[in-house]
């Protein structure tokens, strides 16, 4: 343990967060001694409550909170090392008695984060609970589990805080503006204002870099496209990374991400929860909604147990019972290895062409609030229809070519991430289909980057880039994942039954840089201060051309998305109530990662207003 004495002053870790869906982890990278001994990578040991009373050190917190009943838990039962009375009930304890009771389980605030329809820091989880149970936002869950992983580190190392740390945290490449700044305003909600963003295939990418010891160059060579495919909990996250040159020196340079699917582990735990429900209703055995909830944790259980064990060939399936009539007071079955493939492999990797599209059904007028998940299971689907979004990715690269023979992009080389994919079944069923699509275009087959550590891999990897950055190491290039635009409001006459025609205003391009920023050039636009205005926000992972200050006027719905309609009321300090004030427009991407709008006054520069892109939150 390093103290912050005379004899030991403090340096500096560095140190990466992958604030998962499911799991959280801590990596971290302590500086040699000496210069010529190389640096050594460790994740933290957790301590966190597995039940009451009872605390255990694990390398992962499960990003699960438990609101429990006021009467539920002795006085004293959730002490932790650092404090006697938690304000919340996080990590395994959470997940345990989440089992058992999961009206009172808050889970996938992650996924919450960047859901556009709801206000991310209002009490919404959990989602379907009795009136009873207090909720809390999914911000807040998520500043729990930074609070939680922080507390453990200072315990660990009280000479060298987590604040005073190099410290990165991770987020999926498809992460919208808002949602990246829910996630650094989490950070900073608990003192970590140092903490930088990195998209997550990044991380995996880096992490195996690390993992090679300095043999990725012999693995890679210019030209090679490295497709990453990230499956976790609740989400499935594509990247493409180029492999290209500069002075004689590799270069990798991030070409695309794809959309944020929401389509991951938890999708595939409750599948099997729906097949084993059909298993005990035929038996004669009737489930209760809450009970498909329990059966769902059970049924993760039960997976990991069958993945991680191959010599097993079932694994028991218990859910409680609130009736007295069966034996033991609770309903059992086995998942079969059997049942365990045909529904992983078949229903969420089927082997489909490369120009199947994702399936789309419309949407009933009346639904349960909730995640907007993939409409379409089929993992394999949505990774055709990516590649063959992503057709020119590399058109702008120098030392590649796009065929106008292929159909899609051709990846050379798959790096694989995200605990679902610890079976190498899935991984084995992902390459068939993928080498299916290259072989059928007369392509290679492209091979898989070996080496990952799964469960801890996104963490080690923003580890490893916190401290190449502090030693000028090798850097994935990308800069922002899409396009970005606002949109301008023509100030056409009033025509009855038709609202004002909008144009799209490119704001940030493609790629563009951390730390840097740019100023729409030549355009004035009028700003309304002091009462509520509207701003319309788009993206758009395909118009790679636009530069800032490119304006729409007509785009299909494959082009741009609509991302959210913000309402606010900027300051008129200095102006009157509804004033509009001619203004440029600045944009500029973060050290931290994270994208702003500002207006600036035409006559007076130091009169500026910061558009927020923390939409959902109404407060101000």
């Amino acid at each position: 343990m390093t103290s912050s004495t005379p004899e030991h002053p403090i340096h500096k870790f560095s140190i990466g967060i992958d604030l998962g869906t499911t799991h959280s982890v801590l990596s971290y990278i302590e500086p040699p001694l000496n210069e010529l001994d190389e640096p050594t990578q460790n994740i933290l040991a957790i301590p966190q409550l597995t039940a009451a009373g009872e605390i255990e050190n694990k390398t992962q917190l499960p990003s699960f909170i438990y609101q429990a009943h006021s009467a539920e838990l002795a006085k004293g039962a959730t002490v932790l090392p650092w404090t006697a009375e938690p304000k919340h009930l996080v990590g395994e304890i959470a997940r345990n008695r989440g089992r058992k009771t999961p009206l009172r389980l808050v889970s996938s605030a992650k996924s919450w984060l960047c859901h556009t329809g709801i206000d991310c820091k209002a009490p919404l989880l959990p989602a379907e609970t009795q009136d009873e149970v207090e909720r809390i936002s999914p911000f807040d869950a998520s500043v729990a589990y930074l609070q939680h992983l922080t507390d453990a580190w200072d315990h660990q190392f009280p000479g060298n805080p987590l604040n005073q740390q190099h410290l990165t945290i991770t987020v999926p490449a498809s992460f919208d503006p808002a949602a990246r700044e829910l996630t650094i305003e989490a950070a900073q909600t608990i003192g970590l204002k140092q903490a930088v963003l990195l998209e997550e295939p990044q991380a995996a990418f880096y992490s195996w870099i690390e993992k090679s010891n300095g043999g990725w160059r012999d693995q890679v060579s210019v030209g090679d496209i490295i497709l990453v495919v990230d499956v976790g909990g609740g989400t499935t996250d594509l990247s493409l990374i180029a492999v290209t040159e500069n002075d004689g020196n590799l270069e990798l340079i991030r070409i695309a991400v794809g959309d944020h699917i929401l389509l991951g582990g938890d999708n595939m735990d409750l599948a099997l929860a729906y097949t084993m429900k059909a298993k005990l209703e035929k038996e004669g055995d009737r489930l209760a909604p809450w009970q498909v909830q329990a059966l769902t944790h059970s049924c993760r259980e039960a997976k990991e147990n069958l993945f991680s064990n191959p010599e097993l060939t079932e694994a028991s399936i218990v859910v409680s019972n609130r009736g007295s009539s069966l034996i033991g007071g609770a309903l059992k079955t086995e998942l079969t290895r059997d049942e365990l493939n045909q529904v992983l492999i078949e229903g969420f990797l089927p082997q489909v062409p490369v120009s199947e599209t994702p399936l789309a059904r419309p949407k009933g007028g009346l639904r349960t609030t909730g995640l907007p998940y993939a409409q379409d299971a089929g993992i394999t689907r949505h990774l055709a229809a990516f590649l063959r979004k992503q057709q020119r990715a590399t058109a702008d690269l120098a030392g590649f070519t796009v065929s106008t023979e292929h159909s899609f992009l051709h990846p050379t080389a798959v790096l694989f991430n995200g605990g679902v994919l610890k079976a190498e079944l899935l991984i084995d069923r992902i390459m068939t289909v993928i080498n299916s699509w290259l072989t059928a275009e007369q392509s290679p087959e492209a091979r898989t980057l070996t080496g990952m550590e799964l469960d801890a891999g996104v963490a080690r990897g923003a580890a490893f880039f916190s401290y190449m950055c502090e030693h000028n190491g090798i850097r994935i290039r990308g800069g922002t994942a899409a396009s970005y635009y606002v949109g301008i409001e023509s100030a056409m006459p009033a025509v009855p039954g038709m609202p004002p025609e909008v144009e799209a205003l490119c704001i940030a391009p493609f790629g563009m840089e951390e730390g840097t920023e740019e100023i729409v050039p030549d355009d004035e636009f009028g700003l309304v201060v002091g009462e509520p205005v509207r701003f319309r926000f788009y993206s758009s992972n395909t118009r790679r051309e636009d530069s800032v200050g490119t304006r729409l006027d007509f785009w299909s719905d494959e082009e741009l998305e609509e991302l959210y309609e913000i309402e606010i009321t900027l300051s008129a300090e200095k102006h009157t109530v509804g004033e509009i004030i001619p203004v440029h427009l600045c944009a500029a991407v973060t050290d931290l990662g994270t994208l702003e709008l500002m207006a600036i006054s035409s006559t007076d520069k130091n009169d500026r207003w910061k558009i927020e892109f923390d939409v959902r939150n109404d407060e101000d």
